[in-house]
């Protein structure tokens, strides 16, 4: 006589690979799309402002036009982009623009000073930071940042008094005890500062660009205020700090360099630009605009969509069908209180008729415990912490506690 055994195979409650795909394929999707339309957007806005303040550019936020109009008016032009190239063009029939002085590293803005000190030329410096006046021009501090906007100059400057209204604002100016014209106030601080040292030409610091740009500068008074800035010596050096410039990876060891942190957090000590500063503006918005369509995403899928609702199953499920996949829910989502309360919920429930208890006194520790005890007098566990206990702290501890209430329920069935 030859008897089968039939071994049943384990069954597990993680998810197959294919499970796994199922799911995630519809997320996967939704981020691929954000991704392509976050990278469109960024790109399209990036070229928008591309050769930013570039008198090359004819693009809007570009300078050829102001540029042209130099030009027509025997004014010559010429880009710099390197410190060595900035430097050696300065002069007293000079006028040198420095588009982005924030990019510069404290040596290279020490280095621009010192080349200027003596010039007797006109230095302008477009929007400046705290860090960069500092060094650039000592003496002048550098104000939060206002609404750029058509302003009236109210000073005596002969540019600014010509211009008559134009479009300024951002970065404000203040000083105490230096020779300067203040310009353009914005909340009671001015845009337009000219600072006027003995022995040396004037510097201007301009708290924004905008009207210099193509598309702002046939506005207002922009284009008459551009030309009398720029147009007082015969040369105009325009200077677009570049991070490909070899002066910008040098240091001048100073100890007491102070802060060397560009104010757009571009640069560290020793002149090095971080991996941030490399990014164009436009992508890191559109990696914050990502991040959160991603984060409203998560908080759209995981809305409650309302309360449980009980229904009757259309086909019959045998007891240990549900029992197995209850179980398995428990373990996935490692819920061993919810596990254990149900657990001793059900012993309670079906010993309680045993020992003369209500169905609503099963489940309180006042009535069933003492009725527990009259029952069964022989020694055993704590069954306070049995029926009533905290939950398991792993799921070893799960299957002792269910093996020591089956065998509870058993005495309490042969007492």
């Amino acid at each position: 006589m030859t008897t089968a055994t039939t071994t049943a195979s384990p069954t597990s409650a993680a998810p197959t690979p294919r499970q796994v795909w199922k799911r995630a394929r519809g997320l996967l999707l939704a981020v691929l799309i954000l991704a392509v339309a976050g990278i469109t957007f960024a790109a399209v806005r990036s070229g928008d402002h591309h050769g930013r303040l570039d008198p090359r550019s004819a693009d809007p936020f570009g300078s050829r036009a102001i540029a042209e109009l130099l030009k027509d008016r025997g004014v010559s032009v010429t880009v710099a982009t390197t410190l060595d190239e900035a430097t050696t063009a300065a002069g007293p029939d000079t006028t040198l623009l420095v588009a982005r002085p924030n990019l510069l590293t404290p040596w290279q803005q020490h280095r621009l000073r010192t080349a200027t000190a003596t010039s007797a030329g006109r230095t302008v410096l477009i929007a400046p930071g705290p860090a960069s006046v500092d060094e650039l021009a000592p003496g002048v501090y550098a104000e939060p940042p206002g609404e750029v906007t058509e302003r009236a100059p109210a000073c005596a400057f002969p540019a600014a008094r010509d211009a008559g209204t134009a479009d300024m604002g951002g970065i404000r100016y203040t000083a105490e005890g230096l020779d300067a014209l203040a310009c353009y106030p914005s909340g009671g601080r001015p845009a337009l500062f000219v600072l006027t040292e003995p022995g040396r030409g004037d510097t201007v610091l301009l708290g924004s660009p905008d009207f210099l740009h193509n598309e702002r500068l046939a506005q207002h008074g922009n284009a008459s205020l551009a030309l009398r800035l720029l147009g007082s010596r015969p040369h105009v050096v325009w200077y677009l700090p570049s991070l490909a410039d070899p002066s910008a990876t040098r240091g001048d060891g100073r100890a007491d360099s102070g802060d060397s942190s560009g104010d757009d957090g571009t640069h560290d000590s020793g002149g090095e630009s971080s991996f941030l500063g490399l990014i164009p503006s436009g992508w890191i918005w559109g990696t914050l605009q990502l991040t959160l369509a991603a984060v409203l995403a998560a908080v759209w899928r995981a809305r409650r969509l309302g309360p449980l609702v009980t229904e009757r199953l259309p086909v019959a499920v045998r007891a240990s069908e549900s029992a197995e996949g209850r179980a398995r829910l428990y373990r996935k989502a490692n819920a061993r209180d919810r596990a254990s309360a149900s657990l001793r919920s059900a012993t309670r429930t079906r010993v309680a008729p045993f020992i003369g208890v209500s169905s609503h006194g099963a489940h309180s520790p006042d009535v069933l415990l003492p009725a527990l005890s009259a029952r069964l007098t022989g020694p055993s566990v704590d069954r306070s912490t049995l029926l009533f206990g905290p939950p398991p702290t792993d799921d070893a501890a799960l299957v002792l506690l269910a093996d020591q209430l089956d065998a509870l329920e058993r005495e309490v069935r042969t007492s």
